[in-house]
């Protein structure tokens, strides 16, 4: 139907006869000439109809928005050049224009940008945009040169079931009736977790799969209820080994895809230094603040938050700086605290220097004029600066403070403009739950600790440390692995350290502990989340914005009608029966 795409038409081809398809992005009548923009995957093109040629031109005059057009004309050079289309040079005068399809009148045109409830409900308009066609585009280079960077270094494509067995990785189950088997469900996979580790066990060696993974929990701009990540998985590997092979194919995908330099080696932190320095295990490295523990400091002082805090063996005292903070109206300062609060601060202290170095702070009534003045020597504070203080348990004053480090950067305009990755090592292998009094594990439970001992494993639980590790790329975490257990006793003992007992692990794991048992090799791997870069590549902050047909934050999709009800005779076959809705 066409012997050209729209956006490659360029001076090469002035003179020659092109025959297009797409749809009408914009027209513009006039009393002797119509100019047609015409629109496909590849770009703009502009065609020209003039009154000389009736037919021609009639057709083009009653032409609409979002029709889809067959063209055949001869290529010139426009006399006005439009810079801002790659064909902006070349115009295509028309002798035959057919119309394949007509559009109804829009709910949005296509250089738009609606809400996202009509963009999604109208989601292949939505598509049609440039700029949503660039970024899916992106999303497609992407895994284009993940595959072929994979396929290159003989990693093996397997496809893992996606009809399994629930098993507990920290979210629910989406689960799905098993017709055949009346009371019984399969369940969506979380991740192929399990099913490549048994592929190393099974003697693959280097495992890769493109794979959808589903979880049923709350959404954010960052998650889906269905996702797409780059499994991957080594056999007879220790942590750099991983590490060092993935690190170098992301750095190769990135310079492919967008033309991005990143750096060589990606540095490197532990996670108890992350989360002392930016009160976050996937810290953005682009904002050049650090938390500041002040426990020292203020152990002494009259202020009994900070001395119980700083006292005590499970607290911190942290400061932030904030250079131009003291700008800041009265306004901002409380919608700073109440940020705090929502990450789970019980108060907010701060302290204001002015240009000349006068100090304005609530607390300072509770400290000597030179103890105050340095502890704000100890953070670095300047004139004109803000300085912000937290105290409490050490989780949540990291959390909260590490929250204010990203909002004050982002809002003083402290966030460079460059790509900072980063490995985040030597995860706690466990969290203590106080809701449920037991540990939880931080990665998953099939986490291998640094230890090899199952006894000292037993009595430094609260304290022990996993090889898990995370690739962070400007504040978001990228990619997560581990090095997994490959002893069964070892495994048995972390379930019993997760208050899985052994016959709940025997219904649950059996196969897993079963195989473990037969010869298992060390093994290690990671999950890359495939929208996560793809929406970085992109320059877009949602992960809606990369993946074709997304549910919304209620977790719907919107197009489709999806959730929707069942009939009653399927239901039937299914052997389930809806009870009612209760609060």
């Amino acid at each position: 139907m066409r012997t050209h795409y729209c956006g490659l038409i360029d001076e090469s081809l002035i003179g020659q006869t092109v025959t297009l398809c797409g749809w009408v992005d914009t027209l513009r009548l006039q009393s002797h000439v119509a100019f047609i923009d015409l629109r496909d995957h590849e770009g703009i093109v502009q065609l020209v109809a003039e009154r000389d040629d009736a037919e021609t031109f009639k057709v083009a005059s009653e032409l609409g928005y979002e029709y889809v057009l067959q063209a055949e004309g001869v290529v010139r050079e426009r006399q006005s050049v439009n810079d801002k289309l790659a064909t902006g040079k070349v115009e295509v005068l028309l002798k035959r224009v057919g119309i394949l399809n007509r559009s109804a009148p829009l709910p949005f045109h296509a250089h738009e940008n609606p809400g996202e409830d009509v963009r999604l409900k109208y989601r292949y308009l939505d598509l049609r945009r440039p700029e949503m066609q660039k970024m899916q585009r992106t999303r497609i280079k992407l895994v284009q040169a993940l595959r072929h960077w994979l396929d290159a270094k003989g990693f093996q494509d397997l496809e893992t079931p996606i009809l399994t067995k629930a098993t507990p990785e920290g979210a629910r189950d989406f689960l799905v009736p098993a017709r055949l088997h009346p009371g019984e469900f399969y369940a969506l996979p979380q991740s192929p977790q399990l099913f490549k580790q048994i592929l190393m066990m099974a003697g693959f060696d280097r495992y890769y799969q493109i794979a959808r993974c589903f979880r049923d929990e709350a959404l954010r701009a960052d998650r889906q209820l269905e996702f797409t990540q780059l499994d991957m998985e080594f056999a007879f590997v220790r942590e750099r080994d991983v590490q060092d092979t993935v690190e170098a194919m992301i750095r190769d995908v990135f310079k492919q895809v967008i033309d991005v330099d990143l750096a060589a080696p990606f540095p490197r932190m532990t996670w108890a230094e992350a989360m002392r320095r930016y009160g976050s295990d996937k810290p953005d490295l682009r904002i050049d603040l650090e938390l500041v523990d002040v426990a020292g400091q203020v152990k002494d002082s009259g202020f009994k938050v900070f001395t119980d805090w700083a006292t005590d063996p499970e607290g911190r005292v942290a400061a932030l700086r904030v250079p131009g903070g003291a700008a800041m109206s009265r306004k901002q300062l409380d919608d700073y605290a109440a940020h705090a609060a929502k990450f789970g601060a019980k108060g907010l202290a701060h302290a204001r220097l002015g240009d000349n170095g006068e100090i304005a702070s609530p607390i300072a009534k509770f400290f000597d004029e030179a103890g105050f003045a340095a502890l704000l020597r100890q953070v670095g504070a300047q004139p004109g600066d803000m300085v912000f203080f937290g105290a409490g348990q050490y989780a949540a004053v990291s959390d909260f403070m590490g929250a204010l480090r990203l909002k004050a950067g982002k809002e003083f305009g402290l966030v460079a403009e460059d790509w900072r990755p980063l490995w985040v090592t030597d995860f706690p292998m466990f969290e203590w739950d106080e809701e449920a009094q037991r540990y939880v594990a931080l990665h998953h439970p099939f986490t291998a600790p640094a230890v090899d001992s199952i006894d000292d494993l037993r009595a430094n639980a609260r304290t022990a440390v996993s090889r898990g590790y995370d690739m962070v790329l400007n504040g978001n975490e990228i990619g997560g692995g581990s090095i997994r257990i490959h002893r069964s006793e070892m495994q048995s003992a972390v379930f019993e350290l997760l208050g899985i007992g052994a016959e709940e692990a025997e219904l649950k794991f059996g196969f897993l502990l079963e195989a473990l048992k037969y010869g298992a090799p060390p093994h290690g791997g990671i999950a890359f989340g495939i929208d996560r870069i793809a929406a970085l590549m992109a320059g877009t902050e949602s992960i809606r914005d990369v993946i074709p047909f997304p549910k919304t934050t209620t977790a719907q999709c919107l197009m489709t009608g999806a959730p929707s009800p069942i009939p009653d005779s399927q239901l039937v076959e299914l052997h389930v029966q809806v009870r009612p809705r209760t609060e």
